[in-house]
This record gives structure tokens, C-alpha cells and sequence, in this order.
């Protein structure tokens, strides 16, 4: 069963370039991942300072693989750039 993953990220507006920048680059690492049906990331036009990422996994176990890589915890230990911790959504 695929599950699906909206995350609701606020950068903190003096690091919101550094944000985005890491934040760009993950569709295309986590494409490479088996798992990995879907993974985009957009900026807001009403407020720069958020971005929405949508992502599709084959699976629970896939996600839970894909948060296991480098480039995963470097978004995880990004956090304390944020203003507020990003807002999760899972869905099937």
C-alpha cells in the first residue's frame, strides 16, 4: 500500500536560502531510492519563508528507509533553522 507525505516546512527568513537549497536537492537523491514513487518540493508565493513537500512511497518500510539516509538527517538536523518544527501528514 502507498503512502503518501505532505510536510509543511517554515524556514526562519535569515536561513531560508540555506532551506531551500537543501530542501531542492532532495527530489532528486531520493528518486534514486527504490521506494520512491513521487518526491516534490514547492515554495509558497504567499510567504517564500514555506515550502510543502509532497512525496509518494511504495511503502511504510520505504519511508522509514528513506529517513535512514545522509541526506534525510541532514533535513532532520536542519530543524533548529525552522521556525517551528514542520507539520506532518501521512495518508494512503
Amino acid at each position: 500500500m502507498s503512502i503518501y507525505l505532505t510536510v509543511v516546512v517554515k524556514a526562519k527568513p535569515e536561513q531560508q536560502q540555506e532551506i531551500k537549497n537543501l530542501l531542492y536537492s532532495l527530489p532528486e537523491l531520493s528518486m534514486k531510492e527504490e521506494a520512491c514513487i513521487e518526491y516534490d518540493v514547492h515554495q509558497s508565493i504567499d510567504d517564500e519563508n514555506i515550502f510543502i513537500l509532497n512525496e509518494k512511497w511504495e511503502s511504510l518500510e520505504g519511508l522509514i528507509l528513506h529517513n535512514q539516509q545522509t541526506y534525510s538527517k541532514a533535513f532532520f538536523e536542519s530543524f533548529d533553522k525552522l521556525q517551528e518544527q514542520p507539520i506532518i501528514y501521512r495518508s494512503r
